[in-house]
């Protein structure tokens, strides 16, 4: 394995949400991906894998970790960790339960064996990602059409899968940026959001009721919603438990909530993930079911996510 001869950049770039899919022989298609954004540093016969705030969560996962070690060069990756439910679709919900069968979808190269490849053409970077990769059961390769994202889209929506990215296929790659030379396309509502306080549990519900949430808006938050569905005993216990040390008497949002006298807010630290139907004419969410926590973002990133008219590739 050749040695690294500079420091890599580990910022993952992101991507723009937009309303629709689209065609264009410009651009490639692929799976839009459940779960943790992760990037993969392999070095010195070694492996380590970091969230998208740069987290190292090597020791969480030391199976992929042992797996990525074979690859044989010195290179960094970027992908995603996914649970995979019963029929085989990737679902963030699952992704921290034990015993569920995890894998980690690569879709980027950005370095290797020294050379930095972020200003090469990414189908270009692709095809060295495709040829360096072991063939095993934890890694899966992220393949993609071209020009015809509709039909992709609909076979997304069909299956039940979160949706689509549509990338340039000549474009480059943006360490830490958000561009429009990603887009992503999802088949159902869903949206990050910061745990800003619980109520109270009624009849033979334990630990708490529902969860108030939020949005950073500017310098201050902004409550959207709350979410009293989605939640098995283990999760109303780990979360309560979470919480509790959060507890504060000052309210982190300015808007008056239904039954703040039954709440208890909380310090706005946890970040998790939530669907929904849709947004109301008062920007709240109709319907948001929690679906798990994100340790791979920080709560002050988390903004009400819009999508926006199509158009082409602007960073």
């Amino acid at each position: 394995m050749e040695a690294a001869s500079m420091k890599p950049d580990l910022r993952p770039m992101l991507a723009t949400l937009i309303d629709k899919p689209f065609d264009d022989p410009n651009w490639i298609f692929e799976t839009k991906w459940d779960g943790f954004r992760l990037m993969a540093e392999i070095k010195d016969c070694s492996a380590s894998l970091y969230s998208r705030n740069l987290i190292d969560l090597s020791s969480k996962y030391p199976s992929i970790c042992g797996v990525l070690r074979g690859i044989g060069h010195f290179a960094v990756i970027d992908g995603e960790l996914v649970a995979l439910d019963a029929e085989g679709r990737s679902r963030f919900q699952h992704a921290e339960r034990e015993k569920v069968p995890l894998r980690y979808c690569v879709f980027d190269l950005l370095y290797l064996d020294g050379e930095d490849l972020r200003d090469h053409p990414l189908v270009e970077r692709k095809e060295m990602l495709e040829r360096i990769l072991p063939k095993h059961r934890l890694l899966h390769y992220s393949t993609h059409v071209w020009d015809h994202g509709i039909a992709a889209f609909k076979r997304a929506a069909k299956a039940g899968e979160e949706g689509i990215m549509a990338k340039l296929a000549m474009g480059r790659y943006y360490s830490g940026q958000r561009t429009r030379e990603w887009l992503k396309v999802k088949a159902s509502q869903g949206q990050e959001v910061v745990i800003v306080g619980f109520t109270a549990p009624r009849r033979s519900r334990q630990y708490f009721g529902s969860l108030l949430l939020a949005v950073r808006e500017g310098k201050y938050w902004r409550y959207v919603g709350r979410a009293g569905t989605g939640f098995d005993g283990a999760t109303l216990k780990s979360l309560h438990g979470l919480m509790v040390p959060l507890i504060t008497t000052s309210k982190p949002v300015a808007e008056t909530v239904p039954d703040e006298a039954n709440t208890n807010w909380v310090r706005p630290k946890l970040v998790g993930e939530v669907k929904f139907t849709e947004w109301t004419s008062k920007g709240k969410m109709r319907h948001p079911v929690f679906l798990g926590l994100r340790t791979d973002k920080k709560a002050t990133d988390v903004v009400k996510e819009e999508p926006k008219p199509e158009a082409g590739p602007v960073h």
